[in-house]
């Protein structure tokens, strides 16, 4: 009989036995480790428990609103066709132009002309125009500065929002802080419009001041401007004639009062948040600038304010029946607006300044009242004329300020 222990393939397989044992060993070891078998009670308990959380989740999720974002994704990504359906479109892109722009318009500054051009302007580069016909609502509480930011910031883009209000930071609120545009003009001439355009309106029609100021009386509406103003009337003296600067300064209570604080926070805001504000004086050079800054929106706004249709329909802005006061009224009426005159002065130099940049030659025209020429002015009133003489100047000065609206 053959000994097959001693044989020795016998041998060699008894002899390597042993390391492939422990090299089985090592492997059952290490796959075993690789496993997530070796888990205590309380640990497969928890992880029971999450798991059971998040189905239950998940559960009442898409029984209350719909599936995970990750299945939305999932099924944006494969494109199936209800996605659009069930989610609405996918977010707009922001655009690559000034898509969000502020026009908080001046009273009596030629708004009504600007208006009339972007209504224009709107239905031809296809933005929304969104004109309030609120007037008389500048200074807002701060619940309704937040309502008003956010009904603008809802506004399909791009949009151009115009009214007749105080400038307002949205950044103040998180959200983006829109362009701001606007238009000035010498204080004493908006002053003048303003006044006799309350009493007696525009040429559009003279029963259109009836319907703005239905109660004011006939002692008030014919109030001669002399007396309004020498006599220190409310509407012809502080803080009623500080009106520009509080466009610019802004909410805060104290753009309200004249001095330098408001005025510096009106420059400073100029400076930050206004990509141009222009003067009425030099109007096409205004219109001009946008075209240049704002192509999207001016395009083209030149040809249509200088066509003989839109004319037809900027002449009837402008007021009627206004006419020059006397010189004593002139220079208390300055002294009453020199913040608003520094104002005006700051603007036109940053106006002539922007222009000069860009490279727009063209005349400036001088101030409507040169500051020179009230300070030096002596406190007297003239001699009264002869009827003829009266009237035939109250005509020449209400056609020489009728060039503005």
């Amino acid at each position: 009989m053959k000994n097959f222990g001693s044989s020795p393939l016998h041998n060699s397989n008894n002899h390597q036995t042993p390391n492939h044992i422990r090299e089985r060993h090592h492997r059952k070891h290490g796959l075993l480790c690789a496993l997530p078998w070796r888990f205590s009670l309380r640990g497969y308990g928890f992880c029971m428990a999450a798991l059971f959380l998040f189905c239950f989740g998940s559960l009442c999720y898409q029984l209350n609103g719909g599936a995970p974002r990750i299945l939305l994704d999932i099924r944006q990504y494969l494109g199936e066709s209800t996605y659009l359906n069930d989610h609405g479109p996918p977010a707009q892109r922001a655009l690559p132009f000034p898509s969000q722009v502020i026009y908080n318009r001046v009273g009596k500054c030629g708004s009504r002309t600007v208006v009339i051009l972007l209504r224009l302007l709107a239905e031809k580069h296809k933005f929304n125009l969104v004109s309030s016909d609120i007037h008389n609502k500048t200074r807002l509480m701060k619940q309704e500065q937040v309502d008003l930011v956010k009904n603008i910031s809802k506004i399909p883009q791009p949009f151009l929002y115009t009214r007749h209000v105080h400038f307002m930071n949205f950044t103040r609120f998180r959200i983006e802080q829109p362009v701001y545009i606007n238009i000035i003009r010498d204080p004493i001439s908006r002053f003048l419009s303003n006044y006799f355009f309350r009493r007696f309106g525009d040429w559009r029609g003279e029963q259109n001041h009836l319907i703005r100021t239905p109660g004011m009386k006939d002692d008030e509406r014919y109030l001669d401007i002399n007396v309004c103003i020498l006599e220190n009337y409310p509407e012809c003296s502080n803080p009623r004639v500080f009106y520009i600067i509080p466009y610019f300064c802004g909410q805060h209570p104290k753009c309200r009062e004249p001095g330098v604080w408001a005025l510096e926070r009106a420059k400073q805001n100029v400076l930050e948040n206004y990509l141009l504000v222009g003067i009425l004086e030099e109007l096409e050079d205004v219109l001009l600038m946008l075209e240049r800054l704002l192509p999207h929106y001016f395009s083209g706004v030149l040809d249509i304010y200088k066509s003989p249709e839109y004319r037809k329909m900027g002449n009837l802005t402008g007021t009627v029946r206004k006419h020059t006061p006397t010189l004593e009224a002139l220079q208390v009426l300055y002294h009453r607006m020199r913040y608003e005159y520094e104002f005006y002065d700051f603007i036109r130099d940053q106006f002539h300044l922007m222009k000069k940049k860009i490279g727009l030659r063209s005349t400036s025209r001088p101030p409507v009242y040169p500051p020179d020429f009230l300070r030096e002015l002596a406190l007297r009133t003239p001699e009264p004329l002869d009827e003829d003489e009266e009237l035939d100047s109250d005509l020449e000065d209400a056609n020489s300020w009728l060039v503005h609206p």
